[in-house]
């Protein structure tokens, strides 16, 4: 079992930045494939960015040199820094992590981007 806890949700003014986190509750942090989905409401759940073991990282084209996901393994947390924010990118954004079959999801954390 992995609990995801994320922080770092919040209003900005479209242009800004926000750092998401996500800390998970487990040992051998470093083996799961972590990754940032975003959601709202009426729209089904969106992948934001991917982190791999071994660090490789995947971004769809609409955050794409706005967005970077890292990994810290000596922490148990991932982070999603977002630049540039739009209005679009308003939603709520979840933490994810996977290894193998077994997948586990963050409660979310909200992301307004709005003057």
């Amino acid at each position: 079992q992995v609990q995801l806890v994320e922080s770092g949700g919040g209003l900005v003014q479209p242009g800004g930045s926000l750092r998401l986190s996500c800390e998970a509750s487990r040992n051998n942090f470093n083996i799961l494939t972590m990754g940032w989905y975003r959601q709202t409401p009426g729209k089904q759940r969106e992948l934001v960015a991917t982190i791999t073991s071994d660090g490789s990282t995947d971004y769809p084209d609409s955050v794409k040199g706005r967005f970077t996901i890292s990994r810290d393994n000596a922490k148990n947390t991932m982070f999603l820094q977002m630049n540039s924010l739009k209005p679009e990118d308003t939603a709520v954004y979840y933490c994810n992590a996977r290894y193998r079959i077994l997948t586990y999801w963050g409660q979310g954390t909200q992301v307004t981007v709005s003057s």
